[in-house]
């Protein structure tokens, strides 16, 4: 399978190319930088051999994204319409999901949220907490029966460093990175600890309180910008994967040709 996978966020825009099935890309860029996406798009797309069956010399490949972001992902899907000739399918809209939605508005529920917990589901096929940690933090679970049972929404580290930055007189703009205290000893520290303990502190809370509710402890799987960063103070964690969203694209598809296939 040849494919290129695009993760359009609200900050970010992670591409990833798989050629014959093996992992040949994976870049994020800012989603205002679309003229690198076109760049990338186009030099990986020429790499796809053209398709046997076709007289037009199609290539063999399909570019799948999923988005949170419906202004950049129209942008995107017209860059791939007007450099490529092809058409750019959609995560929940044009390739839909075999996981069960036990929430209560299923069409609202952000589809990296669902990409991730469908991938993370796949790979070890039992209750699994996922956690992205980009513009905002989200933490999610899947039961043993693999239904999407919801989660929480909350600020991710730069988002709540800009609130606090903006929407005080005083307080100074921080660059979140982590502590060497659990406290700090002037306003600056304050806030990085703040912040990056209460991520911390709230993961490990959710997982506890999941776990509650399975009657056993979950697999928990993280990813994300901020994922690296909290990886020392989160011993219960079971994996920490890049670019889970984009991956994740790849095995939904996977997944839905081998479905239309049987």
């Amino acid at each position: 399978m040849n494919l290129i996978a695009l993760d359009i966020g609200n900050t970010n825009i992670s591409f990833g190319f798989f050629l014959n099935d093996k992992e040949e890309l994976v870049q994020s860029m800012p989603n205002t930088d679309l003229t690198a996406l076109a760049g990338l798009l186009k030099s990986s797309w020429a790499r796809i051999p053209t398709a046997r069956s076709s007289k037009e010399k199609k290539r063999d490949g399909v570019i799948v994204a999923s988005s949170v972001n419906p202004r950049v992902a129209e942008a995107v899907a017209d860059i791939v319409r007007v450099e490529l000739g092809e058409k750019m399918y959609l995560i929940g809209k044009d390739i839909p999901l075999s996981l069960n939605l036990a929430v209560d508005e299923p069409s609202n529920v952000g589809a990296d949220r669902l990409v991730a917990a469908a991938a993370a589901y796949a790979v070890v096929e039992e209750a699994v907490v996922v956690a992205d940690f980009g513009t905002a933090i989200t933490i999610d679970l899947v039961d043993d029966e693999g239904s999407f049972l919801g989660g929480v929404i909350l600020p991710g580290f730069e988002l709540s460093a800009k609130a606090l930055n903006t929407g005080t007189a005083l307080l100074p703009k921080v660059d979140v990175t982590r502590p060497d205290a659990s406290f700090g000893k002037n306003t600056r520290d304050a806030i990085n600890c703040g912040i990056y303990w209460s991520g911390v502190a709230t993961l490990q809370e959710l997982t506890r309180r999941f776990a509650e509710h399975l009657g056993k402890w979950p697999k928990t799987v993280v990813t994300g910008r901020g994922a690296q960063l909290i990886r020392q103070d989160c011993d219960f964690i079971d994996s920490f994967v890049d670019n889970l969203v984009v991956r994740g694209i790849a095995l939904v598809y996977r997944e839905y040709v081998q479905r239309e296939e049987d």
